[in-house]
């Protein structure tokens, strides 16, 4: 009745012109309103699946009810809740890191050592070829001199 009350205090001078004509469009107004209603919940439910999505919701409460330990509730205070909350990860994800950084280190030092044994090889081989490059120049002079001996004097 309130409802009515309030929609016949909107049209006042139509109201009390035709009151039994308000009535009617009251009545057809509200009974839109509902098939309208009734109708963009039925489309909001379909589009979002609404069914499995409060469907999981209610398994979740259940599951909840299950449980020994208080659920987490905040305390009130916006840092210490983050902290709360964005510590375990954090601790984690460290955790992780420092994991990955000593691979890593190992990894580096097993690269280093390969790199100057790589060095100390290059080092030999260099020194082998400077012996042998030596070695073929005074076997060249040997056969210069040798070939000025047998051309004989000039």
């Amino acid at each position: 009745m309130s409802s009515f009350q309030r929609f016949s205090d909107c049209y006042k001078p139509f109201h009390q012109l035709q009151p039994e004509m308000t009535r009617r469009l009251h009545d057809r107004f509200i009974a839109q309103l509902r098939t309208s209603v009734r109708e963009e919940v039925a489309e909001i439910k379909a589009e979002g699946n609404l069914e499995a999505v409060l469907s999981t919701l209610d398994a979740i409460v259940e599951e909840g009810k299950a449980r020994e330990e208080p659920a987490w509730r905040p305390s009130g205070v916006p840092e210490k809740d983050m902290r709360s909350a964005l510590a375990p990860g954090l601790l984690q994800q460290r955790d992780t890191l420092r994991r990955r950084v000593q691979r890593q280190e190992a990894e580096n030092r097993q690269l280093a050592v390969a790199v100057r044994a790589g060095r100390r090889q290059l080092e030999a081989l260099r020194l082998q070829g400077q012996a042998r490059w030596q070695a073929w120049q005074a076997v060249h002079r040997g056969q210069e001199e040798l070939a000025a001996v047998l051309r004989g004097p000039e």
